[in-house]
Formats: structure tokens, sequence, C-alpha cells
């Protein structure tokens, strides 16, 4: 039997990567993000950065929240699925058949008008890194959706691109791997790896910063 995620997280993940950043290297990075195209907006806790996901996604709008642990604890996975205020995607998705209906459920995943997520790394000069073992959030992050909104505790900024991909393989890995074998018996891989380095349309990205250890 597997380890609960707060002692799995004390055996086999890199503590360097639970680390909050301090308020200057948050200013520098949400300069950084700014001048790359993307907008930020920074918040004390949780709850702050639920309100700003609410306020920026309209109700009734098509709406992608990924499997995360940061937007579970925040509550945004069951406001934006189970409330019914939204057109949200994921219970569509739930109710396809993945033998038959493959292809409906790849081309809604890939192109919801906004997708709601976190990422596993951000450097000091705006490059955001985003890992995964099939790649179903890399498409709409990347080009697919109309709005990408991303809560990001600061925790996962890091100095550069070798730190990020450190991040991934020694803490965030681990713990998803960790999960995935607990919850459905299988591993978890580093198959594919987004790095965005500029937005080209300034405004569809939004990155939350939230001064509080959220997700992995």
């Amino acid at each position: 039997m597997l380890a609960q995620p707060n002692i799995v997280s004390k055996l086999i993940s890199n503590q360097e990567f639970t680390k909050l950043a301090t308020d200057e290297q948050i200013e520098t990075v949400v300069k950084a993000l700014e001048a790359n195209n993307i907008h930020v907006i920074v918040v004390e806790n949780g709850e702050a950065a639920r309100t700003q996901v609410l306020q920026l996604v309209p109700q009734g709008t098509e709406v992608y929240a990924n499997i995360s642990k940061t937007l579970e604890a925040i509550g945004i996975s069951a406001e934006i699925d189970k409330s019914g205020r939204y057109d949200a995607v994921r219970p569509k998705v739930l109710s396809l058949d993945r033998k038959t209906q493959a292809d409906e459920m790849r081309i809604l995943r890939s192109r919801p008008a906004y997708i709601i997520g976190s990422v596993h790394a951000i450097t000091e000069d705006g490059q955001i890194l985003t890992a995964s073992n099939g790649g179903s959030q890399l498409a709409p992050y990347a080009y697919g959706a109309r709005k990408v909104i991303l809560v990001v505790g600061t925790q996962k900024i890091v100095k550069d691109l070798n730190e990020g991909l450190r991040r991934i393989e020694e803490y965030s890995y681990p713990l998803e791997d960790a999960r995935l074998r607990a919850t459905l018996g299988v591993p978890s891989a580093v198959g594919k790896i987004l790095i965005v380095n500029r937005e080209a349309i300034p405004g569809r990205t939004t990155v939350i910063l939230v001064k509080e250890e959220l997700g992995y």
C-alpha cells in the first residue's frame, strides 16, 4: 500500500521545491511574464485565487477545468463541473466511451473556449513549464483554447529552465506517479513537456500567482 500524499512527498520528492518565492522573486516573474504578453494577478491565498478565477470566467461559457490538485484545493474543479453555471467540458468527456468515442473526447479536450489549470514551474525570466504523461492539457494551453487561466502557487517559481526541468523530474513527477499508482494502479511518466516562452496574443493567458503552497 502506498503512503499518503504528504508522506510520499517527504519520502520521494525533493523538498527544495516546496519553498515559497520571495516578494522580490515574484516581482521579477511578474515583470517577465507581462513582457511576454502574459497577464499576471498576484493574490495572497487560495480563496482569493478562486475569486479571481470566477471573475475571469463568464457564467454559461464553455470551460474545461483540467485535472489539478491546485484547482481541487481551491474548489474550482467542483464549481466549474458541478454548479451548473458553466458549460463544463469535463462531464461531457467523462460521459463518452474511450473505445468508441476517442476522437470526440480528444476534440472536446483540445479546443475549449476557456481552460483552467496549473503548471509545474515558472522561471524568473518568464518561461512556463507544464509536464504531462499523455499531453491532453498541452494542446489547449499552447493554442486550442481561446483563454487560458493558470493558478500557480509561488513555490513553483524557479531560477531558470534547467531548474524548472529539475523540479519536474525531482518533485512533481514522483508525486504524480505515486498518485496514479494509488488511485488507478498505473505509473505516470514525463511523456511531454510544454515550454511557453511568449504568448502571441496579449491577454490570452492569465497567470494567477498565489502566495501559498498549492499543488505540485
